[in-house]
């Protein structure tokens, strides 16, 4: 069982390589509590059901957090093979992924590049494979801009466009600065068909069509 370990403690692995920086500099996203009180016997209620007493736990192994995106994502794959088959002529469509423990597995061990979340990566290996446009919107600085883009180019994703933080986004609200970003990526044409993050701050102020919360556990993972 691999159990997250704590941010200070993975920083603290080495500060002089690339991979050192990444984790110095990531920033933890502030991130807004749902309470689930449905308890019906529906399948999304079901679904919601295991996620919010996962998310009561005081911490989580890495099989738990693996099991709880499958299941987020088991709702998005049919929803993106329906969105796609019905692709208007001349319609660009895009997908916008959150990157902390959404796109990559940040706060469970330490390496660089750090690896994909597989269940994301195999969502997303779809939808390019269908003609979508991948968009990554992050919290993390333009600092390593470049390292996140390599990181992510590395484990398999095909990366149509990065948006990191410049110095004067650090001084603004997280899903505000977030939200400014998808409508940069609808004013170039595309349609955003999903929205994709662990943090009520990358899903909140719209433009997507539809939105998929992955488990942060209470704001235990950034």
């Amino acid at each position: 069982m691999t159990t997250r370990r704590p941010w200070a403690r993975r920083a603290a692995v080495t500060a002089v390589s690339t991979a050192a920086l990444a984790a110095l500099v990531v920033p933890a996203e502030a991130a807004t509590t749902t309470t689930s009180t449905s308890t019906t016997s529906t399948t999304t209620a079901a679904t919601a059901t295991v996620t919010a007493t996962a998310a009561a736990a005081e911490d989580v192994d890495y099989a738990t957090w693996q099991q709880d995106c499958q299941a987020v994502m088991d709702q998005a794959l049919p929803y993106l093979k329906q969105r796609t088959a019905a692709t208007k002529p001349g319609e660009k469509q895009a997908i916008v992924f959150d990157v902390d423990n959404t796109t990559l597995e940040t706060d469970f061990g330490f390496s660089y590049p750090q690896p994909a979340n597989k269940p994301v990566l195999a969502v997303a290996k779809y939808a390019q494979e269908h003609g979508v446009s991948l968009f990554f919107v992050t919290a993390r600085p333009g600092i390593i801009a470049s390292v996140t883009d390599y990181n992510l180019d590395h484990v398999g994703y095909q990366v149509s466009g990065l948006y990191v933080r410049g110095f004067s986004d650090l001084f603004k609200d997280v899903a505000t600065y977030k939200t400014a970003q998808r409508v940069d990526i609808e004013s170039k044409g595309y349609t955003i068909i999903a929205n994709i993050g662990n943090s009520a701050t990358d899903l909140s102020g719209g433009h997507a069509e539809k939105t998929y919360k992955l488990p942060d556990y209470d704001g235990q993972l950034s």
